[in-house]
């Protein structure tokens, strides 16, 4: 996975830089100067390039230059269906994450692989949530009024191009 970050002063008499890796990151900043030879502290880092879902991740946990090499360490470490967790969690539902001691798995999300909430209607009544309705009556049921229904608690959205439904809990 490659990733292309710049690192953007906060001081306007400073050159901004390129990186690729934390330990990339860690050697430029620590040594980074303004036109005046005085070290640069403060970065607003901005991602140039990467895997979409990556993208989406870095946006939903508002990464900065305090956590940025937490956050490429953990995006080699993570599986795609924990950043969607987290995607959802952190920048749909609104939890708190702290990428240096929290688990993709922490929070009370339920995520659904369907496109819309129309298909997920369809799935509940498959799958009993709605008691054993025979297939003959089943064909007649409203599949428009209980996707609306399952609107109050239920959330589409779209995902490094995939559509989801989810809910918080």
């Amino acid at each position: 996975m490659t990733f292309t970050f710049h690192a953007t002063p906060f001081d306007i008499s400073a050159a901004g830089f390129y990186f690729s890796s934390a330990d990339e990151y860690r050697k430029k900043s620590a040594n980074h100067l303004n036109e005046y030879y005085e070290i640069v502290e403060e970065f607003e880092i901005q991602p140039i390039d990467g895997e979409t879902l990556d993208l989406e991740l870095f946006k939903a946990l508002s990464i900065n230059q305090s956590n940025i090499c937490t956050f490429i360490e953990k995006c080699e470490e993570w599986e795609d269906h924990e950043k969607y967790n987290i995607i959802i969690a952190a920048g749909e539902c609104g939890y708190d994450f702290d990428i240096d001691t929290d688990s993709p798995y922490d929070f009370d999300i339920d995520i659904y692989d369907v496109d819309n909430l129309k298909d997920l209607a369809y799935q509940f009544v498959d799958e009993g949530l709605f008691g054993d309705i025979p297939m003959n009556i089943a064909c007649y049921l409203d599949y428009d009024a209980i996707a609306r229904d399952l609107g109050v608690d239920y959330t589409e959205t779209v995902i490094n191009g995939q559509s989801i439904v989810y809910r918080c809990s």
